[in-house]
């Protein structure tokens, strides 16, 4: 999932990843390894990467977000 600021709007660009009972780092390396973020060049200098986790065992969210560094 992808979220993109409006133009002349100094806000990042998300790249979202959602899991079902995986880590969040594990979200955050397959964003890294599938190279979404080749398809926003105009935002590298500014986006942020963004794992969800849902375990289902415990029913509890985790979050981890990294700025993108090329």
């Amino acid at each position: 999932m992808v979220f993109i600021p409006r133009k002349h709007v100094s806000k990042p660009a998300l790249i979202v990843e959602l899991k079902w009972n995986h880590s969040v780092q594990g979200a955050i390396k397959q964003i890294k390894e599938k190279q979404y973020a080749g398809a926003l060049e105009d935002y590298m200098d500014n986006l942020l990467l963004v794992g969800i986790a849902y375990d289902r065992e415990s029913k509890k969210h985790e979050c981890m977000i990294e700025k993108y560094v090329q």
